[in-house]
């Protein structure tokens, strides 16, 4: 006979405060890819930073979102105010070479300071776009605005991917599928942690490219 199972804890989230709720929230929908956004202000000055609120939406039109948090202090967040002046932005995936620079880059900054030559990371043109592709990174996402959303924690922005960067090799031309064991992510989990995606597995009688997009 199986062990009964331990009766869950419940909270009600409408009595919890926000600040809970959040801790909560981002300790238990783990792990979360990481967006590392490049966006220019309206004078040209890049600004960096990451994000976890991040998801892929949907392929026709390809649309990405990202949920940018509002600073205590009541201002905004340099991505969001960016994104609203010029209506652009490149997402960037994250490695692990690159995860030092890339949490380097969460510290907030004034406005005018570049936090990518801040720490020394090199970048490249975008094609469709005015802010920078981060060099290294082994996936660029070139977006422009399609739609936003605001509620009183944050400002979620949807784009529109225009081009998909890749490192060379990171894609098999022929299937356009890409070389998973050649790609390896970190995400995000709580508190200040982050994950790798190394251990990976499928399951018994399911071939390693079952879609996951109904479960």
């Amino acid at each position: 006979m199986p062990e009964p199972s331990t009766p869950h804890e419940v909270d009600d989230f409408d009595t919890l405060p926000p600040y809970e709720r959040y801790k909560l929230l981002a300790g238990l929908i783990v792990p979360r890819p990481i967006a590392w956004i490049t966006t220019v202000d309206a004078d040209g000055v890049v600004n960096a930073a990451p994000f976890s609120m991040f998801a892929m939406v949907g392929e026709d039109p390809p649309l990405l979102m990202v949920s940018i948090d509002r600073p205590a202090d009541g201002g905004r967040k340099d991505t969001a105010a960016n994104i609203d002046a010029t209506g652009e932005f490149v997402v960037h995936l994250v490695d692990r070479p690159l995860a030092e620079q890339m949490d380097a880059t969460s510290t907030r900054h004034p406005s005018h300071v570049d936090e990518l030559a801040l720490v020394g990371v090199d970048t490249v043109a975008a094609e469709t776009v005015r802010p920078p592709v981060i060099a290294a990174a082994p996936v660029a996402l070139e977006c422009e605005l399609w739609q936003r959303l605001e509620i009183p924690s944050r400002e979620i922005f949807f784009g529109r991917i225009r081009r998909l960067r890749t490192r060379s090799g990171l894609i098999d031309r022929e299937l356009m599928r890409v070389r998973l064991a050649d790609y390896a992510p970190i995400g995000r989990f709580g508190a200040s942690f982050y994950t790798t995606t190394i251990d990976r597995f499928t399951l018994a009688g399911q071939p390693a490219s079952t879609s996951l997009d109904t479960l």
